[in-house]
This record gives C-alpha cells, sequence and structure tokens, in this order.
C-alpha cells in the first residue's frame, strides 16, 4: 500500500465530477445534490463473506450505496455488481439506484444487502482489473458452494483445485488435505477429494491472479454460469426455469437449458399481471409464435424479472444510458423504470483509457498480497436503442437496428503477459491477448440467417511460439465425464456449449485496431510487382496450412497419447506420415518470409533487387515435396483406416467426436487428413499463375515452369486417390447428419447434391431437406434429436426415375414431379436456378442408375414407402409435421452438437450445394488479413481471415490456433459498395444477406480480386460442368 498517496473516489477514476460515484454523467454534467437528513446505517455482506456498515442518508437513491461500496473495496469495475436484498414479501430484488434507498429497505436494521456480481459477461478477459476478477472468483466460489453453478465431478473438482491454488500456494498434499478438511467448497466434496488434489499437482507456480484467470475461464464454459433461475411455466402448463444472460433470454427445465431467445431476435418484453410476454421479429423460418407468453408465481416476481430482462439488455446492448422518459402530463402507462448505470461499453472505454494507479488489495484467504494489473485490451460490445412502448408496461427494442460495437487491441504489438508471469512454464498460464465476445445478441437457438457463427469457443488466446499442448484436463460443461487427460488452457479447450450456427461475436462485436491511414500509409510502401503478392499468398496461405497440419501432428496427437481409445496400428498409420510433412512445411514457410522480407527491403536494401523472385524458392521445395510423396500417399489409407476404426469401436468414435468439439478442430476431423493432398492442388494454382502474369524473358519464368511441371506431375499421380478420399470423406460426414439410415457409405456410391427442397404433401407445401447420390435421392426433415440431426422420411431410387416441370399443373413455382417407379413427389425450389440446379443433377443422376446393372438394392434402414399421392398426406410426411409442430412449444431441445455443419447452413439459407461446388472449394482457399467494416460502423478493424468450406473465418492474428467465429457465405451476395454507401475506400467489396452488410478491405489490387474470386465462388452455386460417372469424377 506504500506506493498509494491518495485514495481517489469511486467517481474521480471513473470520470465523473467530486462525489458523483460510478455514476452515468457525462462530462459537463453536475451530479444531482446529495440529500441531506437523517443517516441510516445498512449492513452489507461482501463477497468475502465479511460484513461492513455503510451510513448513508436516507433519502438518498440507491447509487449512493452502491458507489459507497465500490469506494471502500477501491473498486474501478463496479459497474458489473449489484445490491441484492429480500423486500418485505421475502422476494429477493435487486437495489433499485434511482429510487431512494427507505422506500426500497423498509427495515434496514433487520436486513443484510449483498454485494454481488450482477452481470456476468461473455468473456472474463473483458474484466480489465485483477481486482474485477478476485471478486468474480469469489462469485464463482460462492455459487459451488449454493449449488447454483451446476457441473461433472471433473469440472467441479478442476474449479476448486484453481481455488485452493490460489489460497495456499503450491501443492502440497499434506496440506492440501488438511485445507479441504476445514474448508467445504461443494457439498459431497469428499468424494471428489482425490482428483481435487490430482488437478492441483499440476498447478505449480500458478500465481493468485493466473488461478482466477483459470478458475473463469473454466466456469464461463458451464452451462449454468452466473445464472439465476426464475420459475415459470409455459402455455402447456409445464414446469421451466427462465433466466437471462449477456445473449438474451434462456429456457431451463430444472438444470438444463432447452431454449434461448437473443437479444436480435426480440422486438418487445412485457408483463401484464403474472404473465410474461416475449414478442419476437418476424421470421419467416421460425416455428415459434409472435409472441411467447410464460406464466410466474405473481405479479411481484414478474415485474422483478423483466426488470433484470431490461437492465441485461441495456447493458450489454447499448452504447450509454437510455435517457429516461418525458413525465406524461396527465396519467401515465406502464412502468417508468430504466437502466441507470454506466453500459459495459462505457466502462470498456473508461478503462481502456488508463489513468489508475497500480492498487495492492488483500485476498482473505490467501497468503499472497496481489499487484492490480494495468495490462488491458478493452472490449466494447453492440449496441441498440430501445424504443420504450407507450402501450403497456413494456421494453421494445429498436427494429432492425444494427449493433456495431467494438473490441479494441493493441496494434502491431505480441501479447504480453502479466507482471511476474514466468516464461514457458508446463502449465498453462493466463496471456493478455485481444480477447474474442461471445454475442451480445446471440443465442443457442438462433437460426444461421439471423447472425454469424460462433466457432465451438470464442475466447482467443494468441500466443506467439508455437503450440505447446497443456497438461490440464478438459471440463465437460454438459454434465457427463469429460475425456481424462485432454488439455484445457486459454488456447485449447473442448467446449461442449457449442452455439448454433451463424451467431458471431467477432462480427457483432467490432475487434481490433482501427487502422485506416496507419495503413493506407503501410501499403503503399510494399512493392506493386503482382508477383510480389501472388508470393505473399503462398506465405499466408501455407501459415493456415501449417496450423491445420498442426491440428493432427501437436492437438490430436497429444489428446491421443493421453487416451487408449486408438489402436497402435492405427497410430503408426496416421501420426508418421504426417510429422515429416509438418517439419518441411515449417522451414518451407521459413524460406518463404525471408524472401518476403528481401524483397520488401527489410533485410538487405543492397541486394534487394536479386531476390524479388520466388521461382527459385518454389522449384526447391517442390522438388523436396517429391520424396515426401509416399507420405502422402497413405493419407488416403490413413482416412479409410480412422473411419472404420470408428465404425468398429464406439470409444474411438467418441473420442473423435470430443476431440472434433474442441476449438482447434474448426472443420471436420478427417477434413484435416485430407489436407496435404489439397495444398499441392493450391501449389499448382499459384505456379501457374506466376507463369501467366511473367512474360518469357523474365528471370524468374524458367525456374517457375520447371516447378509447375514437378507440381503437375504430382497431382496426376494423386489425383485419382484425391477425387476417391474426397468423395468418401463426404459420404461420412453426411452420415453423422442422418439418422435413419444405416448404410450410406458403399462401394461405388457417390454425393451429387444435397440442399433444401419443398416438398408437396396433403398439409402444403413442406421443408425438406434432400441429398442426391448417383443412385437414390433421399428426403428427410430436421429432427428434434439431441444431435440436431436430419431423419430419413424416403427414398426414390433412380433407376426407372423420370423428372418433369410441373408448375401449370400444381400451380406452385419452380415445381418438379419426380416419377419413380413405385412412388411419386412434387418438390418445389426456392428460385428458378436452383430448380435448374437440381433438374440437371438428377438428370445426369438418372441417366448413370439406368446406365448401371439395374436398380440399387434397399439401402436405408428405416424408410416408409412414400406411394401415396399429393393429396393424401403420407405416414412419413404425418409423421414429421408432428416433429415439426412440437417445436413451436418453449420446451424445444436446442442442442448444440452438429449444429453448423454445411446440412444446416443451406437447411437455413434454403439453398442447395454440389461435390463440384465442394470440389471447387477446395481449390480455392485463401488466408491473408483483411479490414472489416459494419454497414453502421465508422472505422475498420483489422482480422485474420482464412475462407474455407464455404466459410470465413475470423482470427486476431495469424498466431492464433483457433478461430474465433466464422460467416457461412451460401447465400450471401457478393458486391462492390456504390457511391450512396460512403465507403471512400480501395479494394472494398460487400457481402450481404438480408439486412447483414458487412465490407472487407483488402491491401491491394491483386489480393481484391482473388478475394472476389474466391468468395465468388462460394456465393454463388456452380453448374455441373463436368459430369460425374462411376468411373471418373470432375478433373481438375
Amino acid at each position: 500500500m506504500g506506493e498509494i498517496e491518495q485514495r481517489p473516489t469511486p467517481g474521480s477514476r471513473l470520470g465523473a465530477p467530486e462525489n458523483s460515484g460510478i455514476s452515468t454523467l457525462e462530462r459537463g454534467q453536475k451530479p444531482p445534490p446529495t440529500p441531506s437528513g437523517k443517516l441510516v446505517s445498512i449492513k452489507i455482506q461482501m463477497l468475502d463473506d465479511t460484513q461492513e456498515a455503510f451510513e448513508v442518508p436516507q433519502r438518498a437513491p440507491g447509487k449512493v450505496l452502491l458507489d459507497a461500496v465500490c469506494s471502500h473495496l477501491n473498486l474501478v469495475e463496479g459497474d458489473y455488481f449489484g445490491l441484492e436484498f429480500p423486500d418485505h414479501k421475502k422476494i429477493t430484488v435487486w437495489l433499485d439506484l434511482l429510487k431512494p434507498i427507505v422506500k426500497q429497505i423498509r427495515r434496514p436494521k433487520h436486513v443484510v444487502v449483498r454485494f454481488v456480481v450482477k452481470f456476468f459477461p461473455p468473456d472474463h478477459t473483458q474484466l480489465q482489473e485483477e481486482l474485477t476478477r478476485y471478486l468474480f472468483a469469489l462469485q464463482v466460489k460462492q455459487d459451488l458452494a449454493q449449488g447454483r453453478l451446476t457441473c461433472n465431478d471433473t469440472s467441479a473438482a478442476l474449479l476448486i483445485s484453481h481455488i485452493v491454488q490460489s489460497e495456499i500456494g503450491d501443492f502440497d498434499e499434506t496440506l492440501d488435505r488438511e485445507h479441504l478438511a476445514k474448508n467445504k467448497y461443494i457439498p459431497q466434496q469428499d468424494a471428489l477429494e482425490d482428483k481435487i488434489v490430482e488437478f492441483h499437482h499440476n498447478h505449480i507456480g500458478q500465481t493468485p491472479a493466473e488461478s482466477d484467470f483459470q478458475l473463469l475461464e473454466i466456469a464461463r464454459r458451464l452451462e449454468m454460469y452466473g445464472i439465476r433461475l426464475h420459475p415459470a411455466k409455459d402455455r402447456e402448463g409445464t414446469k421451466i426455469n427462465l433466466a437471462v444472460a449477456n445473449t438474451g433470454i434462456l429456457v431451463f427445465q430444472g438444470f438444463t437449458k432447452i431454449n434461448a431467445f437473443n437479444w436480435a431476435k426480440v422486438r418487445k418484453l412485457s408483463f401484464k399481471r403474472k404473465r410474461f410476454l416475449i414478442k419476437l421479429r418476424p421470421d419467416a423460418n421460425s416455428a415459434y409464435q409472435d409472441t411467447l407468453e410464460f406464466l410466474m408465481a405473481s405479479r411481484d416476481f414478474c415485474k422483478s424479472f423483466w426488470k433484470i430482462c431490461v437492465e441485461h439488455h441495456a447493458f450489454f446492448r447499448l452504447f450509454e444510458e437510455p435517457k429516461p422518459k418525458p413525465k406524461p402530463v396527465l396519467f401515465s402507462r406502464g412502468s417508468s423504470f430504466r437502466f441507470s448505470g454506466r453500459t459495459q461499453k462505457q466502462v470498456l472505454d473508461y478503462v481502456k483509457e488508463g489513468g489508475h494507479k497500480k492498487v495492492q488489495f488483500e485476498r482473505k484467504h490467501s497468503k499472497i498480497h496481489s499487484i492490480r494489473s494495468l495490462a488491458s485490451q478493452p472490449t466494447e460490445l453492440n449496441s441498440e436503442a430501445p424504443d420504450q412502448s407507450q402501450q403497456s408496461t413494456s421494453l421494445t427494442f429498436g427494429e432492425g437496428a444494427e449493433s456495431p460495437g467494438t473490441q479494441s487491441c493493441q496494434q502491431g504489438k505480441e501479447p504480453k503477459l502479466p507482471p511476474g508471469e514466468p516464461g514457458p512454464h508446463p502449465s498453462p498460464t493466463p496471456r493478455r491477448s485481444p480477447a474474442g465476445n461471445k454475442p451480445a445478441d446471440g443465442a443457442a437457438s438462433a437460426p444461421p440467417e439471423e447472425e454469424e457463427e460462433v466457432v465451438k469457443d470464442r475466447t482467443q488466446q494468441s500466443k506467439p511460439q508455437p503450440p505447446q499442448p497443456s497438461t490440464e484436463l478438459s471440463v465437460n460443461s454438459q454434465g457427463g465425464a469429460a475425456p481424462a487427460h485432454v488439455t484445457l488452457s486459454p488456447n485449447l479447450s473442448p467446449d461442449t456449449k457449442q452455439a448454433s450456427p451463424l451467431i458471431s461475436p467477432l462480427l457483432n462485436d467490432q475487434a481490433c485496431p482501427r487502422t485506416d491511414d496507419e495503413d493506407e500509409g503501410r501499403r503503399k510502401r510494399f512493392p506493386t510487382d503482382k508477383a510480389y503478392f501472388i508470393a505473399k499468398e503462398v506465405s499466408t496461405t501455407e501459415r493456415t496450412y501449417l496450423k491445420d497440419l498442426e491440428v493432427i501432428t501437436s492437438w490430436f496427437q497429444s489428446t491421443v497419447s493421453k487416451e487408449d481409445s486408438m489402436p497402435e496400428a492405427l497410430k503408426s498409420l496416421i501420426f508418421p506420415n504426417f510429422e515429416p510433412l509438418h517439419k518441411f512445411h515449417t522451414s518451407f514457410l521459413k524460406e518463404i518470409e525471408q524472401r518476403l522480407a528481401l524483397w520488401e527491403g527489410r533485410s538487405n536494401a543492397q541486394i534487394r533487387g536479386d531476390y524479388q523472385r520466388i521461382g527459385d524458392v518454389m522449384l526447391k521445395n517442390v522438388q523436396g515435396m517429391k520424396h515426401l510423396a509416399a507420405h502422402l500417399w497413405k493419407h488416403g489409407e490413413a482416412l479409410e483406416a480412422l473411419e472404420n476404426g470408428i465404425k468398429s469401436s464406439r470409444r474411438l468414435e467418441n473420442f473423435c467426436r470430443d476431440f472434433e468439439l474442441q476449438k482447434v478442430c474448426y472443420l471436420p476431423l478427417n477434413t484435416f487428413l485430407l489436407r496435404p493432398l489439397h495444398r499441392l492442388m493450391h501449389y499448382k494454382q499459384v505456379l501457374e499463375r506466376l507463369c501467366k502474369h511473367y512474360p518469357p524473358s523474365h528471370h524468374d519464368f524458367r525456374d517457375c515452369r520447371a516447378a509447375l511441371a514437378e507440381i503437375t506431375e504430382m497431382v496426376a499421380q494423386l489425383h485419382g486417390t484425391m477425387i476417391k478420399m474426397e468423395n468418401f470423406q463426404k459420404l461420412h460426414e453426411l452420415k453423422k447428419d442422418l439418422i435413419g439410415i444405416d448404410n450410406l457409405v458403399v462401394p461405388g456410391r457417390e454425393f451429387i447434391r444435397l440442399g433444401s427442397l419443398s416438398k408437396l404433401s396433403g398439409k402444403g407445401l413442406q421443408q425438406r431437406m434432400f441429398f442426391l447420390f448417383n443412385d437414390v435421392l433421399l428426403y428427410t426433415s430436421r429432427g428434434l434429436t439431441a444431435s440436431n440431426q436430419f431423419k430419413v422420411h424416403g427414398q426414390l431410387p433412380l433407376y426407372g426415375m423420370t423428372i418433369e416441370e410441373s408448375e401449370d399443373e400444381w400451380g406452385v413455382p419452380h415445381c418438379l414431379t419426380l416419377r419413380g417407379q413405385r412412388q411419386s413427389i412434387i418438390v418445389a425450389a426456392s428460385s428458378r436456378s436452383e430448380m435448374e440446379k437440381w433438374v440437371e443433377d438428377i438428370q445426369m443422376a438418372i441417366d448413370l442408375a439406368e446406365k448401371s446393372s439395374g436398380p440399387a438394392p434397399e439401402l436405408l434402414a428405416s424408410s416408409p414407402p412414400d406411394n401415396k399421392s399429393p393429396d393424401e398426406a403420407t405416414s412419413a410426411d404425418q409423421e414429421s409435421e408432428d416433429d415439426l409442430s412440437a417445436s413451436r412449444t418453449s420446451l424445444e431441445r436446442q442442442a448444440p452438437h452438429r449444429g453448423n455443419t454445411m446440412v444446416h447452413v443451406c437447411w437455413h439459407r434454403n439453398t442447395s450445394v454440389s461435390m463440384v461446388d465442394f470440389s471447387i472449394a477446395v481449390e480455392n482457399q485463401l488466408s491473408g488479413n483483411l479490414l472489416r467494416k459494419f454497414k453502421n460502423s465508422n472505422g475498420w478493424q483489422k482480422l485474420w481471415v482464412v475462407f474455407t468450406n464455404f466459410c470465413l473465418f475470423f482470427y486476431k492474428s495469424h498466431q492464433d490456433n483457433h478461430p474465433l467465429a466464422s460467416l457461412p457465405l451460401l447465400g450471401y451476395s457478393l458486391t462492390i459498395p456504390s457511391e450512396s454507401e460512403n465507403i471512400h475506400k480501395d479494394h472494398v467489396f460487400k457481402l450481404h444477406f438480408k439486412s447483414h452488410v458487412y465490407y472487407f478491405r483488402a491491401e491491394s489490387e491483386y489480393t481484391f480480386e482473388r478475394w472476389m474470386e474466391v468468395i465468388r465462388s462460394a456465393t454463388s452455386s456452380s453448374s455441373r460442368a463436368p459430369v460425374l460417372s462411376h468411373k471418373e469424377s470432375l478433373v481438375y
């Protein structure tokens, strides 16, 4: 405490006038006069279980008391906290910061007010102060003890081990067991004591601050983190619980989340007596009614929950405190309640500006004093201004408002370690890096057309060094047993709480630095030769390729080594054939980057002219790759062996599925096994562009042409394997999305197209998902299974099938009649172009089936015949309609697993994609830095962007091990901004889908054209140029 000369008030620390506390006053405003009069003493119970008495004027508003508590704690980020107390009806309520205290706390002498966390941010790295994180850790500890934070035994033991590390320091088994005997952190703690001690042994060297960081890193992934349940009933009378979080309103049954309504989809919140009402925005694709109604125990319970919802929406979504409504002249209808206090964005803005000193504070249960850290990566969240209804007690959200938020990070600097943090250490340590946010307007039930996709986990921890798998165990937030020895650190965690497609924290919360003129000046210093940018593309895509190899050689291998789920023969087939590739390409990338440094003049300006070429580097390394051809030949065999092993071993299947849920595995696992084959295609394309660019007289042309000849030879040799394995991989990927089929993957079967069509039945047009193969056409509906799979309802063998357009007959646009030997169905596409693609592919598949030996055998496990006319409702359709109608209740389970695959994207975007499109997407992969801007935002943000599998994946930097978010591009339109959009920058392209608009800015004309080229391949499905057959597939 010696370094502090004076203790600043919370008001002065937050930039407000004297005595204003942590108010929402802006510059130039004066605080309201503090009421005089009789003082009242109020007991406050702190998070460390101590009690303090505070004397405040009894007519003072609640904000005065909260300010006094924050001042006592010297707490800068006090806006995340609140004061709760039991009112005269014994209902626990939050202290209203605008109302006089005396009107809320009737008998102050007999009431203990609790100081607790009120707003739980989506990411603990948004908490900039060590003291704030310490208080959050105390809240987690308290919730564990009270049974509010439920989790499985492994998660609980891991949480407690970090608490023990922060309280008694490094591992000592005797001290550990004595400490656990004296302190009960959860009920039934004795059964977990051995596991807690085992985990604590892994935290040696971890400081209390680091333990808090790790504790919050684990806790925030748990489904019940920050959740306060409010009992209610739905329209059917089913008992449920409602809760509110930063993302929106959640519905629970017991302790299991079954639904979520994110802020972006909520138009209005209101209550009438005991009824809590949620009015949703109109959505043609939603199964929900316009207004959802829940019944609560009493009006007071209902109003209390409504207030909490209003405050959460304002805190996480608004830029600033909402203005008070003008008082009516005669009478008013509805509540005058409004949120009072700084929004999260205002808090982050203030902390970002800095200006406060390091402050010591005492940890009650710890032997170690902590210094408050000044390192900060502030984050700004979304904003949307509410329009409060005059009709009833309600909160109305602005129609169609964009939510431009900002999230800032230091530009051009490596992540810094907190003060006192050691260097590389066996146990994971928190790194100060730009943090990705969970969406302020996202929820697990949001459909893809609403927002962008969260990629398994949103916390980004940049690492300057190559990834080293850590030694901690995983946390299974769903309550099941977690795989032993799976790593959990800020860099890797098997996050089983995967959100549904297309909710993006990164794309809704602006991230990273504002870079306009500074980047403009930097770009002007780059070489202007097109060959330089082609060489730079090799470098950027090589970085991504190395990260993809590390998924197998580092993360997957590390996880496998801790489990006994994979046979030794399979291990020896996979890893020894990937490790030499990783070593070779690490050296290749280093060589390319050294050449680019010379080319740019960053290394030696005198010899720069001799190094403005890339052909010699490419030739040398392509020749080196030929020595690795034996390993490349093994990758197809490895893929087949892995899938066969999964088919025969349930344990291996579960193991691989759990690994796919980890955030580093951002694509299906079997896709990574084919990456080396895909990479050869990229080298071939790059060399073709270089040879086309250079005149034959250019000094680099000969090397480029020689390298092209070498790589073309390798591609030709591996071409057959590549085609076979891509189809094999796609069939296995589709198998995971389908239920009701046993033997989808059979020799000779080829995938052709999948997509959404409407099927005409007695109940009208019903959305179905169709899967076309070279022998059969399947149609499915999205089931309500825990795995979010599609249920097969029927099959149409292609042998003997005919297809004809039937718009006039049925009066349905873009309508087709498919007549099989046993049944006929009528389907309608979403557009003329979609219909033409289906007609072309189905006719081609029919022709192939006719040329085959005869009708294909029955291949489905349980697909009832569908031989009735459209005037009759088939049994399959009846079953499906019942399934779909069930989704209209509030109890629909929104299971996260496999909710973001290409099948689901096509379902929500009402489009289709073919195997030709997938093959083109394999060729059109790209990586690099882009600047991104929202429609209504002012600045540009620099992001590392990877395009693959029809998606843009977003990172803070190329060093990151996993993406923060992704944007599936199917259905998006790609254009160039018009003059009216006032985008006065070069090399800008625009992506838009419905009301979602994003601008991206490239660094040069070449990179702009390349991004346009590859994105166009994903946003518009191509026609089938080469025809697939049993013997030949599309030519690369």
